[in-house]
């Protein structure tokens, strides 16, 4: 190939010897079919991953740039690339971002996937409805995989053109949105397609038409009808999704079912007195504001399973926010998608949702088997304490991706529902699934037939033995800003700085110093604050006079903590409390003084050791995990607790989300959304 002289053409074209480079492109190209999600046309030069991505808290939506620092192509900018990614995952504000990235002149030039992916084309779906921008999506199926050796591509419709050098155009032929709906299965009751005519408003039109085109990226056949919503879109991304908000509005917008409304960007009554700047506060108490005006209750919480008005077993709600998605499908038994932000809004306008995915009981069964007994049998459990079931929600996800997956081997440990609150959040977070069975413990999983449903007999589901290498490596991730190799915990150098910083705070650049103390996310229970006081209270010493710690809860659990006198014993201690937003709308988006001012934060959140990073995207910031005692530790002394000593223990195991993509690379994908 090198010299020119040797060639093995396999398409049956006719080639000149020696062979010219026009020749050689030619021999490289490869056309690819799959199925358009959105129409368009658009080539450039291929961006590959084989990882899942949540745009939000991996792609900064002003500059495109990818800033989740667990992923291959991190620092790496999406700006008029073809992206190529088998799906997203974790968060369900990826739409805001994609249409921020739109708005601002930097998205992809197109998006390729191995699976339709809904959070994703929902953000391409409103800027093409509501403001004139688009780019195509296609769906690839298993021929995703054969991107990763082109550097190129050209898209038009459900064509995939793909070499290793520019290429010329695509015929640009494709479908409209309209000729989409036409051909799909949807049928639409009399009452939805009044709404789709414009007959019950300029609104519900609108809203219909989104849900109607979500629907037909998911396969549905039918909308069904909801009894409450949960609204992850009044999270301030950027001006696009206040725009969006406001339109409903003027548009006479109200929503159809009893609707509540997830964490705002600001402390909505504090904002101010906290030191957030009014460019971005006054934005953010604007687009809350707008939803309370589309009819929504005032909530603001990300964990709205909490809330008196939890759904039961078998209600179809329409819920955002991946972990409150994940939780109600799994611990609930709720059944929901992991709503886009926008398809959440609009579902709650016409009372609608698309039949489709966790709706059904064909899409709520395991197709994949996680025997965490050797985890068991390690002692991890009793090693990790109250850090085990976020770290093995983690791990999880990684493995199971778009899959549901079935977990056995750890009915016997009888987790809480905090517990299980915290495994749904990291859960959520690494994974793309909207659902988890636990065998023995969730509802719909009394055993491993249940779970499997149709496959209950389990043949042809693949079962994996979680290991405890697989264990250290989730929590390896998360704990990003510990040191690397010997010395204290079961590493030495710190990266920047070094040196040591004394009895506390993270200051000279100490990897065990901790200035910061992040507690609630998502939002704690008024158990986990129980909890809390009681490890405070309880005669460990003073807080670090250097060390901050702050916890974000809902209205309604800080009401219950103060009626308890929890919130008074905390606030003796030193515990500053936040409501209507959590720490993952905390970071550059919207400056937090705490954060930045911070050199090294604690969590005990598996979410959010995850996006902080990402998040606070400022160099020699570092973030540590460990569990509730370990961070209550670092507030009284200013220093990370060591790490577990079975870390040590299994040092250079292999990356846990590594074994993740070659699982479903070797078996294919079965989960739809």
């Amino acid at each position: 190939r090198r010299s020119g002289y040797f060639a093995r053409c396999t398409s049956g074209a006719t080639l000149d010897w020696p062979l010219s480079a026009a020749n050689a492109r030619r021999m490289a190209q490869q056309t690819l079919v799959g199925r358009e999600i959105v129409g368009g046309a658009a080539e450039g030069r291929v961006l590959y991953a084989d990882t899942g991505l949540s745009f939000w808290g991996g792609c900064d939506p002003q500059t495109g740039v990818i800033v989740d620092h667990t992923h291959p192509l991190h620092n790496e900018c999406v700006c008029g690339r073809v992206l190529a990614i088998p799906n997203g995952r974790g968060s369900c504000t990826g739409s805001q971002v994609v249409l921020e990235l739109l708005l601002n002149g930097v998205a992809p030039a197109a998006l390729l996937l191995r699976t339709p992916d809904v959070i994703l084309s929902l953000g391409v779906i409103v800027a093409e409805e509501l403001f004139g921008h688009s780019i195509p999506i296609v769906s690839l199926g298993d021929s995703f995989d054969r991107l990763e050796a082109h550097t190129h591509a050209a898209v038009a419709g459900s064509t995939v053109i793909c070499g290793a050098g520019p290429l010329p155009p695509a015929p640009r032929s494709f479908s409209t949105a309209d000729e989409r709906l036409a051909a799909s299965a949807l049928q639409l009751e009399p009452e939805e397609r009044a709404m789709l005519a414009g007959e019950r408003g300029r609104a519900a039109r609108v809203a219909m038409r989104v849900v109607a085109r979500a629907a037909e990226v998911c396969d549905a056949e039918r909308l069904l009808r909801i009894s409450q919503a949960h609204i992850d879109g009044c999270t301030y991304i950027g001006p696009g999704g206040l725009r969006f908000a406001r339109e409903l509005v003027a548009l006479g917008g109200r929503v159809a079912v009893p609707t509540t409304l997830n964490s705002n960007s600001v402390d909505r009554r504090r904002w101010r007195a906290m030191g957030v700047p009014a460019s971005l506060g006054e934005p953010s108490e604007a687009l809350g504001q707008a939803y309370l005006d589309l009819g929504a209750s005032l909530s603001f919480t990300c964990s709205p399973y909490l809330l008196p008005s939890a759904p039961r077993l078998g209600e179809h709600v329409a819920w955002g926010e991946s972990n409150a998605v994940v939780f109600a499908n799994s611990v609930l038994g709720a059944r929901t998608l992991k709503y886009a932000d926008y398809l959440d809004i609009c579902a709650a306008l016409v009372g609608r949702a698309p039949a489709a995915g966790a709706h059904l009981d064909e899409h709520r069964h395991a197709t994949l088997v996680l025997d965490a007994s050797a985890l068991v049998a390690a002692g991890l459990p009793a090693a990790s304490a109250d850090a085990f079931w976020p770290t093995l929600g983690y791990a999880c996800g990684n493995l199971a991706q778009t899959r549901v997956p079935a977990l056995t081997g750890i009915a016997h440990l009888r987790p809480t529902r905090d517990e299980l609150k915290a495994f749904a959040a990291a859960f959520g977070t690494s994974g793309a699934a909207a659902l988890f069975h636990i065998v023995g413990v969730t509802p719909e999983a009394a055993d491993l037939q249940t779970a499997l449903g149709a496959a209950g007999s389990g043949e042809g589901v693949e079962t994996l033995r979680l290991s405890p290498e697989h264990f250290a490596s989730a929590w390896r991730t998360l704990d990003s800003g510990a040191p690397s190799s010997g010395g204290h915990d079961d590493g030495g150098n710190c990266g920047d700085g070094g040196g040591g910083g004394g009895g506390g705070g993270s200051g000279g650049g100490d990897c065990s110093g901790v200035d910061l103390v992040a507690l609630g996310n998502p939002h704690l229970s008024f158990s986990e604050v129980e909890s809390l006081a009681a490890m405070v209270g309880g005669g460990g010493g003073a807080k670090h006079r250097d060390v901050r710690v702050i916890a974000t809860l809902s209205r309604f659990v800080l009401e219950q903590a103060e009626a308890a006198g929890h919130a008074l014993t905390l606030s003796e201690f030193g515990v500053e409390f936040i409501n209507d937003t959590c720490w993952c709308m905390l970071g550059d988006v919207v400056p937090f003084p705490p954060i930045q001012s911070a050199r090294t934060l604690i969590t005990n959140s598996g979410k959010y050791a995850h996006y902080a990073p990402g998040l606070v995207n400022r160099s020699g910031f570092k973030v540590r995990y460990s569990g509730l005692a370990g961070c209550v530790a670092a507030a009284r002394t200013g220093r990370a607790p060591p790490r577990p000593p079975f870390l040590a223990a299994l040092r250079g195991c292999a990356s846990v989300a590594g074994l993740g993509r070659a699982l479903l690379r070797r078996g294919g994908s079965t989960g739809r959304i």
